[in-house]
């Protein structure tokens, strides 16, 4: 018998679909983050959300319907307004909180260590993309 304060692991492509709703409800409330997505990005919710649990399913559960290369997307929000330290601090902060608020279990930690990889490896690349000399045509 488990205790009923048990939460879901995010093992499946219905907890992962909830988990994205969550997150991104958090995020489009946040006063630093929402303008990323909603005035920079333009993000149109009906299009995006579905990317994004596409891609936390392919993370997480090897399922292969995302096909998109997340780097390059954001390469280029990141010349539209520079994607700085604290954002990817903040992203992160409000991936776990949302984690940890709602899900427990082996899944859940895993998502968690590859958001922080993923955070890491964005703000590397995206330095990268300010160092690099720009070729002109």
């Amino acid at each position: 018998m488990t205790p009923a304060s048990i939460r879901p692991d995010l093992s499946s492509a219905s907890q992962i679909e909830h988990f994205v709703d969550r997150f991104y409800a958090r995020l489009l409330h946040d006063p630093q983050l929402a303008p990323i997505f909603l005035e920079v990005a333009q993000i149109d919710l009906n299009t995006h959300l579905p990317l994004i649990k596409s891609y936390w399913c392919k993370l997480l559960l090897g399922q292969q319907g995302y096909q998109r290369h997340t780097m390059n997307i954001h390469r280029a929000l990141h010349t539209a307004r520079a994607l700085e330290q604290a954002d990817f601090e903040r992203w992160l902060d409000a991936f776990v909180a949302t984690v940890d608020e709602h899900y427990e279990g082996s899944q859940a930690e895993r998502a968690k260590r590859i958001a922080r990889l993923i955070a890491a490896n964005m703000q590397k690349g995206l330095a990268r993309q300010l160092s690099s000399p720009r070729v002109s045509p």
